[in-house]
C-alpha cells in the first residue's frame, strides 16, 4: 500500500470504529493498574491467577539475573540452551503429564514453527472456526489444505475427515475460546483423530493454570491420564503463568523432531534464562495454591448471576473469559468507553477478531479481583444499561 492509501484506510477504521491505540501501563499488571496515567479497575488482562506481579515470580527472575546475567546470547542449538530451560522442559512435560516438552518465545512462534514442521501441501489441516489467528497462520505457512469447520460442530468435521485423502491430517483447535470462553470437547476430538488416523493439536494458552484441581489445563480437566502419541499440546506461559514464553508438549519424537524443523525455534535467540526460573516460580504456586482457582471460580459464578438481567447476551462460560456481546463495534466501543469513564477497563473486541455484528466487552477476571471488584463492575454495568 501507498502512503496515501494507509491514510485513507486508517481514516475508514476510524469512521467504522475498527481503529485501534495503543495505551501505556505504570507499574505491575493487577486488579488494580495505572493506565495512561489514571488508577483503573482492570478486567482487561489475561493474568488469571494474579501472578504476574507475584513477589515469589520475581524474586526468582532476579536471582536467576544475579547468577546467570540477562540476554540467552545465541540460538537454542548453538550455546542458548541453559540449564534453566532445560530444567523446566522436563518440569512441564511432567506437570501436563506427557514425555518431552520444547520451550518457544510465544505462543504464536509455537503454532507458526509446529504446523509447518509436521505438514506440507500434502497435508489437510481441520480448525475450528473461532480458532486463534496464529493456528489459521501456522496452516497457511505450511501450505496445507485448510479446513475451517463450524465451531464445535463434530459430525461436520467427522465427515470431512473422512473424505480427505491427504497424506498428513490434523485437527487444531483452541482448547478454551479466547473471545467467547467455551470449551473444546477433547475427549471427543480425540476420538475422532484416532478414527481417521489424524493429529491433535491443541491450543491451551487459556487453560493452562486455570483448568484442573492442581491447574495442569486442559488434559487433567478433561481426565486424560495418559495422552496418545498423536497429541500435541501447546501451553503459553504469559497468561496464568505471569510470565512470558511458551512450551510444545508431546512424545519424545515429537520434541526431537520439532528440534531439527521448527523454524522458529532454531532460528531465534533463546529466550533470557531468568524468564525460565521465573516460570518455574510461578509453577509453584499454581499447583500449591488451589485456593486461586477455587477463587476464581467463585468471581466467575458471581459475574454470571450478576449479568443475567442485562440487555447484552453473556454465551455460557465457565473460565474467566465472560463475554457480553453488543452487536455494532461503535456500540462496543462506546460501552468500553462508558466503564472508562467510570474508571473501569474492560476491552471492546470488534471485527476481525470477532464476525461482524458479534462485536463485544470482553471481561477477564482474575485470582487478584475481589467480589467487591465484580460488584463495582456490575453496578457500572447497570447504570450503562439504563441509560
Amino acid at each position: 500500500m501507498t502512503p496515501d492509501r494507509i491514510a485513507a484506510a486508517l481514516s475508514e477504521l476510524a469512521e467504522l470504529g475498527l481503529a485501534r491505540r495503543r495505551h501505556v501501563l505504570d507499574g505491575a499488571q493487577g486488579a488494580r493498574v495505572s493506565l495512561d496515567g489514571r488508577a483503573c479497575l482492570s478486567f482487561a488482562s489475561n493474568d488469571y491467577l494474579g501472578l504476574a506481579g507475584h513477589a515469589d515470580v520475581a524474586r526468582a527472575a532476579i536471582a536467576a539475573i544475579e547468577r546467570v546475567g540477562v540476554g540467552a546470547g545465541a540460538a537454542h542449538l548453538l550455546t542458548g540452551h541453559h540449564r534453566l530451560h532445560h530444567d523446566l522442559e522436563t518440569r512441564l512435560a511432567g506437570f501436563v503429564g506427557l514425555p518431552a516438552a520444547l520451550l518457544f518465545s510465544t505462543g504464536y512462534m509455537a503454532s507458526l514453527g509446529v504446523l509447518p514442521a509436521l505438514l506440507d501441501r500434502h497435508a489437510e489441516v481441520f480448525e475450528d472456526r473461532l480458532n486463534h489467528a496464529s493456528l489459521i497462520d501456522g496452516a497457511i505457512l505450511a501450505r496445507a489444505r485448510l479446513t475451517r469447520y463450524p465451531h464445535l460442530d463434530l459430525d461436520w468435521l467427522d465427515r470431512k475427515l473422512g473424505e480427505s485423502t491427504a497424506s498428513t491430517r490434523l485437527i487444531a483447535t483452541d482448547t478454551v475460546f479466547s473471545m467467547d470462553g467455551d470449551l473444546a470437547p477433547v475427549p471427543a476430538l480425540l476420538e475422532l483423530a484416532e478414527k481417521h488416523d489424524a493429529w491433535l493439536y491443541l491450543d491451551d494458552a487459556h487453560g493452562f493454570g486455570v483448568l484442573g484441581d492442581q491447574g495442569r489445563g486442559i488434559l487433567e480437566h478433561a481426565g486424560l491420564a495418559s495422552p496418545p502419541r498423536r497429541l500435541i499440546y501447546l501451553a503459553t506461559l504469559g497468561k496464568a503463568a505471569g510470565v512470558a514464553g511458551a512450551f510444545v508438549a508431546g512424545s519424545t519424537e515429537l520434541v526431537e523432531w520439532l528440534v531439527n524443523r521448527a523454524r522458529t525455534w532454531i532460528y531465534t535467540t533463546a529466550q533470557p534464562p531468568l524468564l525460565a526460573a521465573a516460570v518455574g516460580a510461578s509453577l509453584d504456586l499454581i499447583a500449591g495454591e488451589p485456593w486461586r482457582r477455587r477463587h476464581l471460580r467463585a468471581l466467575i459464578a458471581r459475574f454470571r448471576a450478576g449479568v443475567a438481567d442485562l440487555p447484552w447476551p453473556s454465551p455460557v462460560s465457565d473460565t474467566p473469559i465472560q463475554p457480553l456481546l453488543v452487536g455494532t463495534s461503535q456500540a462496543a466501543v462506546a460501552l468500553a468507553e462508558g466503564l472508562r469513564a467510570r474508571a473501569i477497563l474492560a476491552p471492546a473486541i470488534r471485527p476481525p477478531t470477532v464476525p461482524h455484528g458479534e462485536a463485544r466487552l470482553r471481561v477477564s477476571l482474575s485470582a487478584a479481583h475481589t467480589p467487591d471488584d465484580v460488584d463495582e463492575l456490575l453496578a457500572a454495568l447497570r447504570e450503562l444499561a439504563r441509560g
